[in-house]
């Protein structure tokens, strides 16, 4: 190949180089031309073009100024009503996004949820901890100033039996689970406040969610000890004439001086049927309805709503009464903590706290020995009672 050709084909390809910018935009400005042609031509026999959707401008305008906000389409599932959409998962109330919309007289909430959210941040949490604290610092002042009652008689060294086998192992049972449901459950509805700012979040995290996982496994426990022991202790705390004239004293509290009673004293009994039947149940019974432990309830966001405000007003109301209760029965009453251990009492301490019941054990109307165990040592006759 010469120079001359060699000089032709370069040529040849500088020219074509500079001829393709030029015939791709006459290709482009060639399509808009056949397309305004086709237009031109209108549409076909029969075709009927689809209506355009109609633009609401309120909308149109809120989503150019306030990008992200979801207000329009979450009022118009409200008012779609409950009709319940199609989903696959079994149950009730599964296709219901949100409950129902329903304006409340005299309440700017106008949902079930909302009223139930209302009524636990404004009635159940304040005031529900402002009574276990008040019990609480009650209990407290009592003790500095008071101190703990009884251990003015001395020990004779004859013993009775006050509590059996069976019914420290129910009492117990059932105070161990109280305690971690107590204590799980106050840092669960008042945590935030106390042990968030202090633990932090990620701790308080855990923390929370593993006294969740107890109090969830822990319930249906104390629901077992609760109904075991009410069977066994009901019939000893059937109220009698002599309860009415020690609830009217106080039992001797303030005065310091004893007040006649049976078995268990007028307090005693107002704790077992208000605390543990009336109260005790109703934790139970709405516990296990937000355990999803009762077939058909549960199932609803009305029916758990409705057993959470139960379950925590009864907790609340429960865990005050019991602070009281446990104060008395560990170092509030000199004695009384060695019963529940070893069953047993010193007859100077019967005489004392249960006098009705010592004359009725001095009798014989009561057995002093109910069971087969054997009675600790007796204590030294020559120190005040010790149990």
């Amino acid at each position: 190949m010469n120079s001359w050709t060699r000089k032709l084909i370069l040529s040849l390809a500088l020219a074509w180089a500079a001829c393709t910018p030029a015939l791709a935009q006459g290709g482009a400005a060639a399509a808009p031309a056949a397309e305004a042609t086709t237009a031109a031509k209108g549409p076909p026999a029969g075709f009927a073009a689809p209506a355009l959707p109609k633009e609401d401008e309120g909308n149109a305008a809120r989503a150019k100024s306030q990008p992200g906000n979801n207000a329009p389409m979450w009022r118009g599932v409200r008012e779609s009503g409950q009709t319940p959409g199609s989903v696959n998962l079994p149950g009730a109330e599964k296709g219901v996004l949100i409950q129902s919309f329903v304006q409340y007289p005299g309440s700017s909430f106008t949902t079930a949820g909302e009223a139930w959210r209302q009524v636990r941040n404004q009635w159940i949490i304040p005031y529900g901890g402002s009574l276990i604290l008040l019990v609480a610092a009650a209990t407290a002042l009592f003790y500095f100033t008071k101190g703990p009652i009884g251990g003015h008689e001395v020990n004779t060294g004859r013993l009775i039996e006050r509590f059996t086998y069976l019914e420290r192992v129910a009492h117990w049972s059932m105070a161990i689970t109280f305690v971690v449901l107590a204590i799980s459950g106050i840092v669960m509805a008042f945590g935030k406040f106390f042990l968030l700012p202090v633990l932090g979040a990620t701790l308080f995290g855990w923390l929370s969610y593993a006294l969740k996982t107890a109090h969830n496994f822990v319930g249906p426990l104390f629901a077992v000890s609760l109904v075991v022991f009410a069977l066994i202790y009901i019939k000893d705390n059937l109220p009698k004439a002599a309860d009415l004239a020690w609830l009217a004293k106080g039992g001797g509290l303030l005065s310091g001086k004893q007040v006649p009673s049976g078995r268990f004293n007028g307090g005693e009994k107002f704790v077992f049927w208000g605390g543990v039947i009336v109260l005790g149940l109703t934790v139970v019974a709405s516990g296990l309805v937000l355990d999803l432990l009762i077939p058909g309830w549960g199932e609803t966001r009305g029916q758990m709503q409705v057993a959470h405000m139960l379950h925590a007003a009864a907790s609340a109301l429960m865990t005050a009464m019991f602070i009281g209760h446990i104060y008395l029965g560990t170092i509030g009453v000199k004695g009384a903590l060695d019963a529940m251990k070893t069953g047993y009492v010193d007859e100077a301490w019967a005489k004392e706290h249960h006098e009705l019941w010592h004359d009725d054990v001095k009798a014989g109307r009561v057995p002093a020995i109910r069971s087969q165990s054997t009675p600790p040592m007796a204590a030294a006759t020559s120190s005040p009672h010790r149990a």
